[in-house]
């Protein structure tokens, strides 16, 4: 599904990540780990075709480079760890933006009914269907974590890719997040793809990982065989 091969990054004259290598089958999810700094946010901004690369990062055969990003978002759904709010728009309204992906005619007119059972679909997925008529300034940090999980599901990706997913939330509502998404990789068709850097959290939910230091890959595998050696040479723990 996903084959990465030789994939380097710079920013400027700044080279963020060499030679990245790793196979992804779909159905397997993967944790990212690795300190601030070392280019977890980077890959995955390449994967989602937002930053350009040298080497190969192919999505079901092809190459992302070349995958238009209207095609891209029917692939790859991303979570990012910004909040921020900027229009406060309704739930319902915010999660019928992942839709748009989907409808072929003029985004000005009325979605049909089939959209909006969409939409309502996946607003009940994730346990907020009776928040839909609520504006998004008034939500908590969970509850708003849920709204966008919610419009991802509704762009109907094979691959939900999270940056820092459990940054701003607490442990019932990191909890929450990961259990549904575990159920929903459950089916052998979708793929989670997670940056993360509480290490206790990845091997509660994840198999696969890899560890990132430098901007190189320094493990990579099932993250039981994740030496104590590798983590202590990567993290800061004072």
């Amino acid at each position: 599904m996903l084959k990465i091969k030789n994939l380097s990054c710079n920013y400027g004259k700044n080279l963020v990540l060499k030679d990245i290598n790793f196979n992804l089958n779909q159905g397997e999810n993967l944790c990212i780990l690795g300190s601030n700094g070392c280019g977890k946010t980077t890959l995955i901004k390449a994967i989602s075709g937002l930053l350009n690369y040298s080497g190969n990062i192919q999505l079901f055969n092809k190459e992302v480079k070349n995958i238009k990003p209207h095609e891209l978002g029917k692939f790859i759904a991303v979570l990012s760890q910004n909040s921020n709010v900027y229009f406060s728009y309704t739930i319902f309204d915010t999660v019928m933006l992942g839709r748009y992906l989907h409808i072929s005619n003029n985004i000005f007119i009325k979605p049909d009914k089939a959209q909006v059972d969409y939409v309502l679909y996946c607003l009940e997925s994730v346990g907020i269907a009776d928040l839909k008529d609520r504006e998004l300034s008034t939500l908590s940090g969970g509850q708003m974590q849920k709204v966008f999980l919610a419009r991802a599901l509704a762009q109907e990706p094979k691959i939900i890719i999270l940056d820092e997913p459990s940054n701003h939330l607490d442990i019932k509502s990191q909890m929450e997040l990961f259990v549904f998404l575990k159920e929903w990789t459950k089916d052998g068709e979708h793929t989670v793809i997670s940056v993360l850097h509480d290490i206790s959290l990845a091997v509660n939910f994840f198999n696969n990982g890899i560890l990132l230091k430098n901007g190189e890959i320094i493990f990579k595998g099932n993250l039981k065989n994740l030496s104590s050696k590798d983590l202590l040479t990567t993290y800061d723990f004072d």
